[in-house]
Order: structure tokens, then C-alpha cells, then sequence
């Protein structure tokens, strides 16, 4: 019956540590006092409805009948089940219980070192502490760190960072003084055009002013033909100031019209030398946008603000990493030397006591850790009373008032046993 060997093995297991921990039991009888229960509720936690016991297990064979081959083959298994169960929780809550023992024992240890011996460690732990504190308030501080990514983007572009900002500052003071030239050619080229039409009008005008002086002086020579002719009158010197006045308006036509004439030509040259000078300038606008662009595009900036802001930044977050990687390295150094301490005294488990260093320098920080293991450890034991004694227990006192109380059945029952014992050893394996 290896369900019962297996069961009674890890029964007197756990009576030789309770044997050899009277001084725990003392604390655990002193916490128990305090607290007055193990800390799992009241009594009445473990009720159902109307006050029923949910904890306490029944077996009752008032509903069964022993002599149906199948209701006692679930009978039996049933019994078999839970104290494999009880087994396998027993399992669990040792490696539990042995863990916060082990604490425990590793807290007496430091509790009874030499004065001489005790002022080494709190002189280790207090560096460890110290350094923890230092960080801790480092990471309470409002973050202000540069994510990863754009760290490592800039970490290789480190040499070129500077530089960089010089040639997009330059790169953006130049684009704005080439706008301003291109607005100052578009409005120099608005106003050619707009002199250059009034030149057209005016020479049209003239032309018009040329025509009416030509037919106002046909009109003239007209009247005085008719007037020396037709009414025989003296019309010499009306032909001279006919003349004379026609002569003297073409002549102001003519210089009006040469005059607007020859600025219209300069201002047609001076319009093509615009043009070049413009397309000139637009290909210096495109030339440095695309730089500005690929500047914006290499170190993935919108700016040059943008990119001296990163810049300072991505300083201040080097030095913090720098910091980081010191403190790391002066907490590991701590920490080994006080790994080394703990390990020269015994103590079990070195990597609990990195984390608990205020309770290796302050005595109330002890006790008070001190005492909720106990009372862990009084839970534990509650819980494996339980599975020991309620469950398991009964499972198998029930199991061999079976065997006694009917014989004819023995075998079978034992049978069972084994077979469940086999296929629970095997799961095991």
C-alpha cells in the first residue's frame, strides 16, 4: 500500500522538524497569543449556510450499499482520491513551510552574531540601503528619458550631431533669404509688367493722337481749298499754320512715342535679365530645400530647434545612463560584499537579504518580518493538520474499517489500492 507508506513518510518528515524547532513553536505559541488565530479568518469562515462545518470531511456509509460491486469500487477510490490529494497538497505547503523555516533559521543566525560580526554586516547592508535610497529617489523624480530608439539613432550620429545642427541652422537662415529675394523678384516683375502695359497704352495713344492730327489736318486744308476756290479768298497763311500746327503735333507724337518706345525695350531687356536672375535664385531655393530636407530626413528632425533640443537631451540622457551604470556597478560590488558576509556566517538563502537590508539594521524592521513569518508558518501547519489529520487520516481509516468490516471484500479492496497506487506513481514519474 504505497498510498499509506508514501502518506506516513511524509507525516513523521514533518514530526522530526516540528521535534527540532521548540524555540519556533515557543514564537509561534507567543505570535499565536498575540494574534489570537493563525491569521485564516474567523472560525465561522469555515461555516456554510445555516452554521454547517465545510472544513470537517463525512463518511457515511448509511446511503451506500458496500455489497453493489460498483457503488463501493467509487466508494473506495473516492477514499483513495483524497488522500492523494492530501498527499499532493502536503507536498506543496512542505516546500512552503521548509522555505519560511529556512528564513527563519537564517534570521536567528544574524540575530546571534557577535557584536564585532553584526557591525561588518550592518556596515555592508547600510552601503546596499543607501545606494537602493539613491536610486529610489532617482526613478520618483518626473522621467524625462529619451526612449531607446531615438537614443541609439543619435548615439550613432554622435560625431555628426553638432555639425549637423550648424549645416540645418545654416540651411534654414539661407532658405529664409532666398524667400525674401524670390518675393522682392516677384513684386520687381509685378511692376515691370504693369509698367510695361502702361508703355503699350501710351504708344497706342500716340498712334490714335497721330491719326486725329492727320484727319483735323486734312479737315483744315479741306476748308481753306474751299474757302480760296469757292469763295476766292487769301488762304496762304491759313496753309502755313495748318502746316506748321500739324507739324509741331507730329513732332511731339513722334518724340512721345520714340520716348516710350525705347523705355519698352529697356524694360523688355531688364525683364529677361529678371527672369534669369529668378530661375537662377529658385534653383538655389530648390537645391537648399532638398538639403534641408535630407538633413531633416537623416537625423529625423523638423528643425534644427528640434534637432538641438534632442541634442541636449540625448547629452543629459547619456550622463544619466552613465550615472546608472556606476550606481549598478557600486550595488553590485555592495552587494557581493555583503553575499560574501552572509555566506561566512551560514545564512541559507544571501539573495533574500539583499532586498531586506532594513531589517538587518533596524531591529523593529526584524521583528516585525519576524512575526508575520510566524504567523505564515502557523498557517501552513494549520493547513497541513488539516490535510494530514481530516482528510487523509480519515480517507484511510475508512479505507482499513473496510477491509475489516468486510473480509469477503479484502482483496478486492486491496487490489484497488495497489492499482491506484501504480497509476499515481506512474503520473508521478
Amino acid at each position: 500500500m504505497g498510498l499509506w507508506n508514501s502518506f506516513k513518510k511524509k507525516i513523521s518528515g514533518f514530526s522530526d522538524d516540528w521535534d527540532d524547532l521548540d524555540d519556533w513553536n515557543e514564537w509561534d505559541a507567543q505570535a499565536a497569543e498575540e494574534d489570537g488565530d493563525y491569521g485564516d479568518g474567523d472560525e465561522s469562515d469555515a461555516l456554510g449556510p445555516k452554521g454547517r462545518d465545510w472544513e470537517r470531511v463525512i463518511y457515511s456509509r448509511e446511503h451506500i450499499n458496500i455489497h453493489d460491486h460498483k457503488e463501493r469500487h467509487d466508494y473506495v477510490v473516492n477514499c483513495l482520491e483524497q488522500i492523494a490529494e492530501a498527499t499532493r497538497e502536503l507536498e506543496n505547503l512542505e516546500f512552503e513551510y521548509n522555505m519560511v523555516t529556512a528564513y527563519l533559521k537564517d534570521m536567528e543566525e544574524i540575530e546571534n552574531l557577535a557584536p564585532e560580526d553584526k557591525v561588518e554586516l550592518e556596515r555592508a547592508a547600510a552601503k546596499v540601503s543607501a545606494i537602493r535610497r539613491e536610486r529610489e529617489k532617482e526613478d520618483q523624480k518626473e522621467p524625462k528619458y529619451m526612449p531607446d530608439a531615438k537614443f541609439a539613432q543619435l548615439m550613432m550620429l554622435d560625431s555628426e550631431v553638432e555639425e549637423g545642427i550648424k549645416k540645418l541652422s545654416d540651411a534654414e537662415d539661407y532658405q529664409k533669404k532666398i524667400k525674401s529675394d524670390l518675393k522682392k523678384l516677384d513684386n520687381e516683375r509685378s511692376a515691370f509688367r504693369y509698367r510695361r502695359s502702361e508703355l503699350i497704352s501710351e504708344m497706342e495713344d500716340c498712334k490714335g493722337m497721330g491719326v486725329v492730327c492727320t484727319v483735323a489736318a486734312c479737315v483744315c486744308i479741306l476748308a481753306l481749298l474751299i474757302m480760296q476756290f469757292v469763295f476766292e479768298m487769301n488762304t496762304s497763311a491759313g496753309y502755313v499754320l495748318a502746316a506748321g500746327g500739324a507739324a509741331l503735333f507730329y513732332i511731339f507724337v513722334f518724340l512721345k512715342y520714340r520716348e516710350a518706345s525705347s523705355e519698352f525695350r529697356k524694360l523688355s531687356s531688364e525683364t529677361n535679365r529678371l527672369i534669369l536672375l529668378q530661375n537662377k535664385v529658385k534653383i538655389r531655393y530648390v537645391n537648399n530645400h532638398n538639403l534641408l530636407d535630407y538633413l531633416c530626413l537623416k537625423y529625423k528632425v523638423s528643425s534644427s530647434k528640434e534637432l538641438n533640443k534632442l541634442w541636449k537631451q540625448f547629452n543629459e540622457e547619456k550622463e544619466r545612463r552613465a550615472a546608472i551604470r556606476k550606481s549598478q556597478l557600486e550595488l553590485d560590488l555592495c552587494e557581493n560584499e555583503l553575499t560574501h558576509i552572509l555566506r561566512r556566517y551560514q545564512i541559507g538563502d544571501t539573495a533574500i537579504w539583499l532586498n531586506q537590508t532594513d531589517a538587518i539594521l533596524d531591529h523593529k524592521e526584524m521583528v516585525e518580518i519576524r512575526h508575520s513569518l510566524i504567523v505564515r508558518r502557523q498557517s501552513l501547519r494549520k493547513r497541513m493538520d488539516y490535510n494530514r489529520e481530516v482528510v487523509a487520516a480519515n480517507a484511510q481509516n475508512e479505507i482499513k474499517d473496510l477491509v475489516e468490516s468486510y473480509p469477503k471484500y479484502s482483496s478486492e479492496i486491496m487490489a484497488l489500492v495497489e492499482e491506484y497506487d501504480a497509476r499515481e506513481g506512474a503520473g508521478a514519474s
